[in-house]
């Protein structure tokens, strides 16, 4: 069974989901299949089952799959760091920080972890589903692309593109990307998804025939825009989140700071039909909400300053009702954060923090990394640490009066821990159960995509 590329015809098109999405209709098929991304850029990561670090993407693509989660999934991961410098992160590990440019300079270091990485899942599944990154087509950056060309070209893998018709542009979007591929890779297209349409189907249909008999280019199928809310990957997928909720019982405020990561810690509260969840990014009034939610962040000490910088922080300050902070929100409540071995600032830096608990955050060379099982809040509670900062105390957790935190990742996702806390902000509250309501919108959404797409006509390419 040949392996299969998404490229997108622009970024934010779809590329993520649909790659999941074909996957398990694969999957279903009777196909195992599992996902591939050679190289993510994002600030939202997830702890694999082996101990590595990969986006947020790829674990949550593995999890629709129920695949086991390694570095394989995605080898190469940059989250962003101080200045023009990133954080590099090789097979799951922090390998170093690197200027932009010189990480384009040394990429073909990086292709050997890349093949071996596909090569090792390609040995292990019927299929493996790649996804692409941005646009496939940037002339200035194909010779430095590893997750669209490299990957098309190296393993000759089959090619769906996806269009985002929202943007508009859809028909130059797709005529373009096809037409600026190189000629091999052109012959690998099965075709096209048209994504994110509004209204009335039927009304696309000229366009439909447009692509098919113009372009010369098979329309795989077009589907509806519609609200997932899961799996957010970046800030502009988190930003699409909806919410039309009519008996809410709490609103939740969460501090969308400049570098704010690890989004779906979020997700149990934007599912959730009694909870109001609201982003601040700016200087507004925190009293209407029944909770603060310091998320995490990818820059501590430059989330903090920019938080004194708008005034959140004197507000932060004397805020009397309930507070939550997940790993860089929590290192935020101590007294100080202290950057010696300058892993997050361009040199030795330090920072007073909110000072609502008696210790200093230290941020160390050793980037911890650990998912399992918990005893936090009197609970026992499953989650992941992925982190540089440590309490010079080892305080995991805190729970005083109206402020709680911990660096746990993916508590709100822990069904008793969430109800017991919540109850105690509104006694009126009922709770869910999370995975239930995952597992029904995305079997709902998968299903929908199925019944809309030519899966035959993608058969027949890649048997």
């Amino acid at each position: 069974m040949k392996p299969i590329s998404i490229f997108g015809t622009s970024s934010d098109a779809g590329k993520s989901t649909l790659t999941f999405v074909i996957g398990k209709i694969l999957q279903d098929l009777g196909y195992s299949v599992a996902p591939f991304k050679a190289q993510n850029v994002s600030n939202n990561s997830h702890v694999t089952d082996d101990g590595s670090e990969i986006a947020i993407a790829q674990y949550f693509q593995a999890q629709v799959l129920g695949v086991p989660t390694s570095y394989h999934l995605n080898p190469v991961l940059l989250k962003s760091g101080s200045g023009n410098r990133a954080s590099m992160i090789v097979k799951g590990k922090v390998v170093e920080e690197k200027d932009v440019r010189e990480y384009y300079r040394d990429l073909d270091l990086l292709k050997p972890a890349v093949d071996e990485c596909f090569e090792y899942l390609q040995s292990r599944y019927d299929c493996v589903v790649c996804e692409g990154a941005g646009s496939p087509v940037e002339l200035n950056l194909m010779d430095k692309d590893l997750s669209n060309i490299y990957i098309a070209t190296r393993f000759e893998t089959k090619i769906i593109l996806v269009a985002d018709i929202e943007r508009g542009g859809v028909f130059a979007s797709i005529w373009g990307v096809y037409n600026l591929l190189p000629e091999a890779l052109r012959a690998n297209v099965i075709g096209v998804i048209v994504n994110k349409f509004r209204g009335d189907m039927s009304l696309f249909d000229e366009g439909v025939k447009i692509i098919e008999e113009r372009f010369k280019i098979p329309v795989l199928g077009v589907l509806p825009y519609g609200h997932l809310n899961l799996g957010f990957e970046d800030s502009a997928s988190l930003m699409n989140y909806s919410q039309n909720k009519t008996d809410t019982k709490i609103t939740v405020g969460v501090i969308a700071y400049p570098t704010m990561s690890n989004y779906n810690d979020i997700e149990p509260l934007i599912a959730d039909e009694e909870v109001m969840v609201e982003f601040i990014t700016a200087n507004v009034s925190l009293e209407s909400y029944d909770l603060i939610i310091l998320p995490g962040s990818k820059l501590v000490i430059q989330d903090l300053r920019w938080l004194k910088k708008i005034g959140l922080y004197d507000r932060l300050q004397k805020h009397t009702k309930a507070i939550y902070g997940i790993c860089g929100g929590y290192q935020m409540m101590f007294q100080s954060i202290d950057d010696p071995y300058a892993i997050e600032s361009q040199q030795s830096d330090s920072e007073d923090a909110l000072g609502w608990i008696d210790d200093t955050i230290v941020l160390e060379k050793e980037k911890k990394l650990s998912k399992g099982s918990y005893d936090l809040f009197n609970d026992r509670v499953s989650g992941f640490e992925i982190r540089h900062g440590e309490s010079q105390k080892k305080q995991l957790w805190f729970d005083e009066k109206a402020v709680r935190g911990s660096f746990v990742h993916a508590l709100l996702e822990n069904n008793s821990f969430r109800t017991r806390y919540f109850q105690t902000l509104n006694c009126t509250y009922i709770g869910y159960d999370f995975q239930n309501r995952k597992d029904q919108i995305l079997n709902q959404f998968i299903q929908e995509c199925r019944v809309k797409l030519d899966i035959e006509r993608i058969l027949n390419h890649v048997l």
